[in-house]
């Protein structure tokens, strides 16, 4: 079977409270469940101002 990586781009609007590295580890835990995908990793993380 052959396999892909897709790389997909995700913009967040986050609380002052909320951390970053939690919601992304979330989203990578809701694609493995949902998808039932081999992996998914956040490979960078960028802070923009708003």
């Amino acid at each position: 079977m052959p396999r892909t990586d897709a790389y997909i781009k995700v913009e967040l609007d986050l609380d002052q409270n909320e951390k970053p590295e939690r919601i992304a580890a979330e989203i990578c835990r809701m694609i493995r469940r949902v998808y039932g995908v081999r992996s998914a990793e956040v490979s960078s993380m960028v802070d923009k101002e708003s």
